[in-house]
This record gives structure tokens, C-alpha cells and sequence, in this order.
């Protein structure tokens, strides 16, 4: 299947840009795709058929390119798409794959202009509880909602049939994923709730487990599948979840607050029947995200 995205550069070949690149490769063996990296990222993202080229230069990574895709923690993308816009080719996309939208898509409207290379917020929702190009997988966004950032309604209709912007969203929904449009600001109260939540949860309930755990190893030795199902996103490094906190702090304590009175409902409800009743809602809401799979 020939594809419409002639070369490629994945600026990041981690877990999503080096999952990114599998995927393209597999759907799209025509496209060239380079990755631009740190050297010994580069070397692994070359051994596991990721890219075809690792070039550590960006200006060189990015010439004739005409999809840039930036994989990159939010800080760091924040920091290079000034520089990226003025090095891609007119007529290219640039998109990011952030997990916070606002500050990357503000940066953005100052970087690109008219007459140059577009820009697309973007942010795949998937991912796995360990990083790096060795967890790369080229299916890992099949049957995943993927985020495309609008800069506002009113904007809907000229954004979306953009040719280049149109051949990306064709492009995603053939590695199987489906695009969803919104605006930054909803995107990022969104996340909040449905990922960087339950990542603190999770990191909040392995240290609950930790200070509970004894000299004889109980509770921890005891535990089963419910308990590491429930800890998996505590695999995720502070690393990879620093700069996604810091840009969304005031959704995620907006998050928190929710989330420290629903406890303090099941607390004063642990004697009566009105738990019966929160244990139900919570079932109806899982037997909804089960049926989404």
C-alpha cells in the first residue's frame, strides 16, 4: 500500500515514536523514514527495523521530509518546535504526540505561519508502563482513540481539510486507530481524568502497600493479579511524567480534589448500604469502557 507521506522523519524513536515507525513501515513499506535521536537510541531503533535511517543531526534529519512526527517528552518538543518549523519544508505537516496539549499547541501558533510547514497537535491514546524503543510495537495504536488538536470550532471545517492533515488522519485510521477532534484546553481536562490520574493513583496506592508491608513480606507476598493489574501504570517512570504533570497541574488538581472526596464518600459510607450503590455506578461505568474495546 503506497502512501501519500514520501519520507518520514520520527523525531524521538522511544516507545511511541519507534512504535509510530513500525506501524508505518508495516502499513506503508514505500515511505523512507529516518529517525533523528541520541546515537544509541538511534543504533536500537535501526536493529529493530524501526527507520531505515538514524541521523543525530536535525537539520539533516528533517531536509526533505514531508511528515515530521515529534515523539518527545513535552518539555523537550517545547523547546525544539521553534526550530523544527523553521527547518521543515513548506507545504510539510509537523505533528507531536504530547500528552498535554496547551503549551505545545501555544508554542506551535507562534512557530508556524502561513506559507510554511502546518502544524497538528496530536496525542495517541496509547501507550505501556515501559519506555524506550525496545518496547516498540508496530500494532500499538490499533484499535486506540488518537487526539487531534483543533485550534478552535470555528477553525474545525478549514483544519480538517487541509490535504496534508487529511492524508495523516487516513494515515492513522490504517495503522487502526481512531481519530477523535477537540480543541487543546478540552483535551488536557480530559487526560486529566482518564490517564494522569490514574498514573498518581496508582503511584499513590503502591506507597500505601509499601508502608504496609512488613519485615515478614505481608501484605506484598500475599498479593495477586488484582493487585498488580491495579499497580501496572506504577511502572511508568517520574521521567516520562514529569513535564506531563507540570503542564497540566491545574486539571490534575482539579482531578485530585474529585478524587480525595469520592474517597472520603466510601470511607463514611463503609458501614451502610449506600456503598452498594457506588459499587454499582463504578460497575456500569466499566462494563461501558470494557464494551469500547
Amino acid at each position: 500500500m503506497a502512501t501519500t507521506f514520501r519520507r518520514v522523519a520520527i523525531i524521538g524513536t522511544g516507545l511511541i515514536g519507534g512504535s509510530f515507525a513500525l506501524a508505518l513501515r508495516k502499513s506503508f513499506p514505500d515511505s523512507v523514514v529516518v529517525g533523528w535521536d541520541k546515537a544509541h537510541v538511534l543504533r536500537a531503533a535501526l536493529e529493530r527495523g524501526a527507520i531505515h535511517e538514524g541521523i543525530p543531526d536535525l537539520t539533516l534529519a528533517i531536509a526533505g521530509t514531508d511528515l515530521i512526527y515529534v515523539a518527545l517528552p513535552v518539555g523537550q518538543t517545547i523547546e525544539l518546535l521553534p526550530e523544527i518549523a523553521r527547518l521543515a519544508a513548506p507545504g510539510a505537516l509537523v505533528t507531536d504526540a504530547c500528552s498535554t496539549k496547551r503549551m505545545v499547541c501555544a508554542v506551535a501558533a507562534e512557530s508556524f505561519h502561513e506559507g510554511g510547514a502546518h502544524f497538528l497537535g496530536g496525542h495517541p491514546m496509547a501507550g505501556k508502563e515501559i519506555s524506550g524503543i525496545a518496547a516498540a510495537d508496530a500494532n500499538l495504536f490499533r484499535g486506540s482513540k488518537y487526539a487531534l488538536i483543533r485550534a478552535s470550532t470555528k477553525e474545525k471545517a478549514a483544519e480538517e481539510r487541509e490535504p496534508c492533515v487529511a492524508k495523516f488522519v487516513d494515515l492513522i485510521q490504517k495503522m487502526g486507530a481512531e481519530p477523535i477532534w477537540l480543541e487543546a484546553d478540552a483535551h488536557d481536562r480530559a487526560a486529566a481524568v482518564i490517564s494522569h490520574l490514574p498514573q498518581l493513583l496508582s503511584v499513590a496506592l503502591a506507597g500505601v502497600v509499601r508502608s504496609q508491608t512488613d519485615e515478614t513480606g505481608l501484605p506484598v507476598t500475599l498479593a495477586g493479579r488484582g493487585l498488580r493489574d491495579a499497580l501496572r501504570l506504577a511502572g511508568s517512570p517520574y521521567s516520562v511524567w514529569r513535564d506531563i504533570i507540570l503542564t497540566n497541574s491545574d486539571n490534575l488538581e482539579r482531578a485530585l480534589d474529585q478524587m480525595i472526596q469520592a474517597l472520603e464518600q466510601i470511607r463514611s459510607d463503609l458501614r451502610t448500604r449506600a456503598l452498594e450503590e457506588e459499587f454499582s455506578a463504578a460497575g456500569e461505568l466499566y462494563k461501558i469502557l470494557r464494551d469500547m474495546q
